[in-house]
Parts: structure tokens; C-alpha cells; sequence
């Protein structure tokens, strides 16, 4: 039988993170995941590391443009290190606003950018691994200066994987030929992974010089998960929230035109304007609740998530947008999608 492991978001306070971290550990999770939001995404996993027993970590994703590839290496080496091995470099380019408007950095092309970050980090972190000359000249980067005292020398645990996060196919290519790993966008649906996202990771392999052997797929979900009634309704609420929002989004249309709905993009973008988040939120009806979200106990929710994702990857990240499911409950998924 196909069975998932479960990542999940670790989302606390700083001041909170080690406890939640053993948490949510202690329900069986194979891994904890951050996300660039109100708080650094690193800095919770490095409290994770050495406050719960072995555990995978990830940033999921990590803004990859405002940072140099030197500072991404030696946080993803530390983190590494930290982990005992367990550690997972997630990356992403978010959209033009955030980086020049929010982190006032550059945008440009970023397909071409991303590709480049990718791939300059995992020169650094080869360069360390096996003690050869840092020589790396890329499209938007150049990194040849790596003197003694700034090199760590080979990590114990081996070079942590580098991902990359899209939703577009142009991304998506870009990921399944230079990164490690794709992290699929949580708005999406099986109709959408299947026509468009697989297509073109079989296209961007083709194009990979490097050995395509270990490379992974992991699905990201957005689950309204419970096993009352009251509260289910409760976290469906939530969950409609986060998607018209997504669907106010230009670059999630996609999604939507896959599934014969591009119409909402505009409505929701309206709405999300004026401030109207529960209009939006209704613009979201069952049938495309269903198709874009998980839904239902946990079992239930397993289920769906091997019908969506079990013959392609062998983890799935979950979040949960509108409830915040009993320890209980966590355990009750990971039991059911166990193999």
C-alpha cells in the first residue's frame, strides 16, 4: 500500500517555538516546515533542532532573492548540521511588490534569477563539501573568493538538499533542472498537478545535466481538517478565506482556468480591494472547496491526499489555515497515511 509521510508548519512566536516544535513532534510527524511570513524562517528551525528529537526541518519556502547565495549556504550548512542531517533547503521568489516593495531588493526575470540562486548555493556548498575551488559565474552571480578562514570545511552529514518551490511550469521546469526538489505550491488541485505540473518536470529533467535519480516531488496541501461537525465548519470558513485570497492573485490563475474557473480571479481580486474578505471567501463555492483544498477526519483527509499525491511523491506538507487541529487529530492523519 502507497503510504505519505506528513510535514507540518511550524508556526509559533519565537518564545514558543520549542514547545510546539516537541508538540507536534510527539504526534509522529516525519518533519517541521517554516514559511517567510511574520517571523524569520530559519531561526524557529535551529530552536526545533535542539529542542525535540530527530526530526526533518525545511524552510517552506524561504525568499531566495533578497538573500545572497553565501548567506543561504551557510545557513543551510548550519542548519545541517544542527539537524544531524535532517535539514532541507526550501526556497522561493515570491512576486515582483514583495521583493522591490517589502524587501527592497531586485526583480528581474525571475525565473533566470531563481534558477541562478539555486545554483550558486550548491556550487558554495559543493565547493565545502569536497574541498575544490569555489568558482561559480552565473547569469546574476559570481562567487570565486572562498578563503580558509570562511570555509566549514565538509559537513558530517552530507550537503542538505536544495528545493525549489513554483507553480508555473516555467519554475517547475526550472526546479526539476537544477534543484534537488520541487515544492508544488499549496493552491493547486489534482487536475492541475496532473496537467500541468508533472509535464513539465519531466520537461525540465530532460534538460538536467546533473544525476535526475534522487530528485523529489513534495506536494504541499491546505487542509480544513475535524471530526466535529461545528469545528469542520469552522475551519472550512478559514480555508475559503486563504483561497479567494490565493485566487486574487494573477499568478494563481492557472489553477483556476485548469479547472474552468478563471473567471473567479478578477471577483476575488475586487473583493480582496475593497476589503470584502468574506465575500470573497463565498465566491469560493463546494465544488471548487473540493477540488483546491483537502477536506473532511482524518482519514478522510488521507485518503485524499493519496488519491492526489501517493503515486508521485512519498512525503506531503500539510497546513491548516482555518482551525488549528487537535494534537489528536495530527496524530490521527499521520496514523492514516502511513503505508
Amino acid at each position: 500500500m502507497t503510504g505519505l509521510a506528513v510535514d507540518i508548519r511550524l508556526d509559533a512566536a519565537p518564545d514558543h517555538v520549542a514547545a510546539r516544535a516537541q508538540e507536534l513532534a510527539s504526534t509522529g510527524v516525519a518533519g517541521l516546515f517554516t514559511f517567510e511570513g511574520a517571523h524569520d524562517a530559519f531561526l524557529p528551525l535551529a530552536v526545533a533542532a535542539t529542542s525535540c528529537g530527530p526530526i526533518d526541518l525545511m524552510t517552506n519556502v524561504a525568499i531566495a532573492l533578497p538573500r545572497s547565495p553565501m548567506h543561504l549556504a551557510n545557513l543551510a550548512y548550519d542548519l545541517q548540521t544542527l539537524s544531524r542531517g535532517g535539514f532541507r533547503l526550501g526556497l522561493g521568489s515570491q512576486v515582483k511588490a514583495h521583493i522591490e516593495r517589502r524587501y527592497g531588493a531586485t526583480w528581474d526575470r525571475p525565473v533566470a534569477q531563481m534558477k541562478d540562486r539555486v545554483q550558486a548555493v550548491k556550487a558554495v556548498l559543493d565547493a565545502w563539501q569536497n574541498g575544490t575551488r569555489l568558482d561559480f559565474t552565473g547569469e546574476y552571480t559570481r562567487l570565486d573568493l572562498m578563503p580558509p578562514m570562511f570555509n566549514p570545511g565538509p559537513n558530517q552529514y552530507g550537503v542538505p538538499p536544495v528545493l525549489l518551490g513554483a507553480l508555473g511550469p516555467a519554475m517547475t521546469r526550472a526546479a526539476a533542472e537544477v534543484a534537488d526538489g520541487l515544492l508544488v505550491m499549496p493552491f493547486n488541485s489534482a487536475r492541475h498537478f496532473t496537467e500541468r505540473t508533472l509535464p513539465a518536470i519531466e520537461e525540465g529533467l530532460s534538460r538536467r545535466e546533473a544525476d535526475a535519480s534522487g530528485f523529489t516531488i513534495h506536494p504541499q496541501a491546505i487542509l480544513a481538517m475535524a471530526s466535529d461537525p461545528a469545528e469542520l465548519a469552522g475551519a472550512i470558513e478559514g480555508v475559503r478565506r486563504l483561497l479567494a485570497f490565493y485566487a486574487s492573485t494573477p499568478a494563481y490563475r492557472p489553477v483556476l482556468e485548469v479547472e474552468g474557473r478563471a473567471d473567479l480571479q478578477p471577483q476575488c481580486a475586487d473583493a480582496v480591494r475593497r476589503g470584502e474578505l468574506a465575500t470573497s471567501a463565498h465566491l469560493i463555492d463546494d465544488d471548487l472547496l473540493a477540488r483546491l483544498a483537502v477536506v473532511g477526519t482524518p482519514q478522510e483527509c488521507a485518503q485524499q491526499l493519496l488519491d492526489r499525491f501517493g503515486s508521485h511523491a512519498e512525503r506531503v506538507c500539510c497546513y491548516f489555515p482555518g482551525s488549528d487541529p487537535s494534537l489528536d487529530l495530527i496524530s490521527q492523519l499521520v496514523t492514516a497515511l502511513r503505508p
